[in-house]
């Protein structure tokens, strides 16, 4: 077994106990490769944001679990290198078992999700807080999860959201011991978060998705006052990004994702981590389509996962300086 402090990871607690305190939210970035990484450890140190690294079950699967703990550790002293110590945390993103949960511990998880939104309630509690005494044998930080967000990401998928319903909460928080909390308030995963007819049009034709409800998030924090809140499925969906790949070969339709301003308005609130997956797929893939339509006889990687990375990272500045407002928390 590796324990995350010897691999100079933190876990989450105190990263969420000031965000909540000053009104911002911390980054929570997936990533599967190494430009991934890179992308996101140069955009924190430059911004001198916290920065939670999150690992998807299919994530894992892909890069390898081992592959996957030093690439943590080359993080932390990556970020040294770059000049400056952000505090990092490694994080399994929507764990669905207590085995999972168990095996991302002993690599060096310093925290972890386990999604039970898809079970009974009774179960749901049951499972949070299996995966909850084992975790805090170690210290290492777990979030649950009440409700369940629409779209497809990775392995998790479901046709329908449900939201969160504020009178469980605070039982749910109380019976598990869980540190943290995922809600449903109408974010939802993948690129394509709602159909047409779920949205309304602007002068020029531009899907506008439903607003949050922060009305039920409202109402959480009078259960749960100072809980940390997470959201999932946080991706914007840049449309240049959007028509950038579409110009250059791709097929996206009707991608739209979460107004930036309403999750900014989310992080001045109990809501201290935002997850963003999607709209790093698209930064990366915009650039490396764009490149090989200008460049087609060039067949070396570095030179199209080159400017994938940079393009990566100018989103992670965006979104730490300008939405979530974690620049200068490190």
């Amino acid at each position: 077994m590796v324990n995350y402090k010897e691999l100079g990871l933190v876990n989450s607690k105190d990263m969420f106990a000031k965000a909540v305190k000053g009104g911002y939210a911390i980054p929570a970035f997936n990533f599967n490769n190494m430009e991934q990484m890179q992308a996101i450890i140069q955009a924190c140190v430059e911004t001198k944001s916290p920065v939670i690294l999150q690992i998807s079950s299919g994530a894992r699967k892909y890069a390898n679990q081992t592959i996957l703990r030093y690439m943590a550790q080359g993080a932390v002293e990556y970020a040294k290198e770059l000049g400056c110590n952000i505090p990092i945390v490694l994080h399994l993103d929507h764990g669905d078992t207590f085995e999972l949960c168990k095996s991302c511990i002993e690599y060096g998880f310093s925290s972890v999700m386990i999604d039970g939104s898809h079970l009974p309630y009774e179960q749901n509690v049951a499972l949070t807080k299996q995966v909850v005494e084992y975790a805090h044998k170690y210290d290492v930080t777990v979030e649950g999860e009440l409700g369940v967000l629409a779209g497809v990401e990775d392995d998790v998928s479901s046709e329908k959201s449900h939201y969160t319903q504020p009178d469980e909460v605070e039982d749910f928080v109380k019976k598990t011991g869980v540190d943290s909390l995922a809600i449903s308030i109408g974010t939802s995963h993948g690129a394509n978060k709602f159909k047409p007819e779920q949205c309304t049009r602007d002068a020029n034709g531009i899907l506008i998705p439903p607003p949050l409800r922060f009305d039920i998030l409202e109402e959480i924090e009078k259960r749960i006052p100072g809980f940390p809140i997470v959201l999932h499925g946080s991706s914007s969906v840049p449309q240049d990004l959007v028509s950038i790949i579409n110009k250059n070969g791709g097929a996206l339709k009707d991608a739209v994702g979460i107004p930036e301003d309403q999750l900014r308005k989310a992080a001045k609130s109990a809501v201290c981590k935002v997850n963003i997956d999607s709209d790093g797929r698209l930064a990366m893939t915009a650039a490396i389509r764009e490149f090989m339509v200008q460049k087609p006889a060039e067949f070396d990687p570095r030179k199209y996962l080159g400017p994938a990375r940079e393009s990566l990272k100018n989103l992670y500045i965006h979104k730490v300086k300008n939405v979530l407002g974690s620049d200068n928390k490190a």
